[in-house]
């Protein structure tokens, strides 16, 4: 068996540096060859089917073949043979072997992605922000960062993203950037502690795709993350652009500025800037005060965001992620499955929004987080609901995050997760919003995915 697995590590590694020869010198005269080569790859039939799904679409759609060209065209020459090192041939194909061997072997799971916030240190306060529920002073010592990306790296997780806090504020980061070459990360930054010094050392590490926070124009912006931060975060977007380094936005979707984000006037300018994708999420009421409730989405405008990021994604050279509404494509929710979050004081959570945990890694391994019944009773009951564009176990399915806890041992270890086991009138607001999506849910579930979402992904 070990024979085998070296045999075809081998030939692996010979298609892969086929692969970025072609990325080496002119990529974007060489996508048919590139894609020929990916084909070999696998043998899943179902990340064949994707690979022909994306090649389909690359031929027959103006927006994707611009899309991928832009790519291939623009950026600089050592971040795009790291994005496909690390990120595919890594990340999934040599890792997915070596997370798979413990799901065969222990039923344990171990995720695809690590999120990690070494420290809630930022000079923004934005409203409804988890991390201003965190004491700054709890930051993880370097050494332990680096210890635990070791071990995620040795369990198979290749892609892991920075949060906070502000990640920029930690200058020992770049360092385990160049360090862990091998793996990707991408930072979530609100953008305005970028230079052009960072700028340089990001392009020369090549295996860093920034994430920069905005809530739409100038007035959206500022209005939630402080007056300045709108025009500081458009030079961020230039001093990564001039690099050539891969780079895309996220935004909080909330009432009020949900039609700005999602306008085409926003997006263009977005395109323009040199960004390639937008990852939208809900706000959530994770601080559990009661006006939080007051910027949540109508169920009527969940659903208009799940509308509009597929047509932005099929009409414009552009990709969009919505962490909610396209939900069905991942099999349901991914928290403790496919992702899971370290916070600052080294609690090991499933999801970025759900301050729950049973293990901290302060003198323990990554690898007892994914043993624990905590993890696993997560994992053998999701999907939590059939209709898959209603995934959550809190802001949806309101009582599985109650149940597992009790069941689990679970502890809450922020304010606002003790909110939501323990206090009845929040626990009513949050099962109204989401009473509020279900007929919405139920429509788009019927006429979008013709009641099916990803059932393989669904269980791990």
């Amino acid at each position: 068996m070990e024979m085998k697995d070296n045999l075809e590590k081998t030939a692996k590694q010979v298609i892969v540096s086929k692969i970025v020869g072609y990325l080496d010198k002119d990529p974007e005269k060489n996508v048919d060859n590139i894609f020929s080569a990916i084909r070999l790859l696998t043998k899943d039939k179902s990340a064949l089917a994707q690979i022909e799904h994306v090649y389909k679409y690359y031929k027959n759609d103006k927006s994707k073949h611009d899309f991928i060209q832009d790519i291939l065209k623009n950026t600089d020459n050592k971040c795009l043979k790291k994005f496909f090192t690390n990120f595919f041939a890594n990340a999934n194909w040599y890792a997915g072997p070596k997370r798979q061997k413990y799901l065969n072997e222990e039923n344990t799971k171990i995720p695809f992605v690590m999120l990690i916030s070494p420290s809630m240190r930022c000079p923004l306060h934005c409203k409804g922000c988890y991390a201003s529920s965190f004491s700054k002073k709890d930051d993880i010592p370097p050494e332990e960062v680096d210890r635990i990306i070791g071990e995620a790296r040795d369990l198979g997780i290749y892609y892991i993203i920075i949060l906070g806090g502000e990640p920029f504020f930690n200058d020992y980061l770049l360092d385990l950037y160049e360090k862990y070459d091998d793996v990707m990360f991408t930072p979530f930054t609100s953008g305005l502690l970028l230079n052009d010094k960072i700028a340089d050392r990001l392009k020369k590490c090549g295996n860093v795709i920034p994430m920069l926070s905005i809530e739409g124009f100038e007035e959206d912006t500022d209005a939630r993350r402080g007056k300045g931060t709108y025009k500081k975060v458009l030079k961020a977007m230039d001093l990564l652009h001039e690099r050539g380094i891969l780079f895309g936005v996220s935004s909080a979707v909330t009432r009020t500025n949900i039609n700005t984000v999602l306008s085409d006037e926003f997006t263009d300018m977005l395109i323009e800037k040199g960004s390639k994708m937008s990852w939208y999420f809900l706000f959530m009421p994770v601080n559990g005060e009661d006006n939080d409730f007051d910027m949540m989405l109508t169920g009527e405008q969940r659903d208009f965001l799940g509308k509009r990021s597929r047509e932005i994604r099929a009409s414009k050279p552009y990709f969009t992620i919505d962490f909610f509404n396209d939900a069905p494509y991942v099999g349901g929710c991914i928290a403790g499955k496919y992702y899971f979050h370290v916070n600052s004081k080294e609690d090991v959570e499933p999801c970025i929004f759900s301050h729950f945990s049973t293990v901290n890694l302060k003198g323990r391994h990554l690898i007892d987080a994914f043993r624990d019944p905590f993890f696993k009773k997560l994992r053998s009951i999701q999907p939590y609901n059939k209709n898959m564009l209603r995934p959550c176990m809190m802001i949806d399915n309101t009582g599985v995050i109650i149940n597992v806890c009790r069941e689990t041992g679970a502890k809450p270890d922020d304010y606002g997760a003790e909110k939501m086991l323990k206090d009845k009138e929040f626990h009513e607001k949050i099962t109204k919003s989401a009473n509020e999506f279900i007929p919405y849910a139920k429509k788009a579930w019927k006429e979008v995915f013709n009641e099916k979402g990803n059932d393989n992904f669904s269980k791990g």
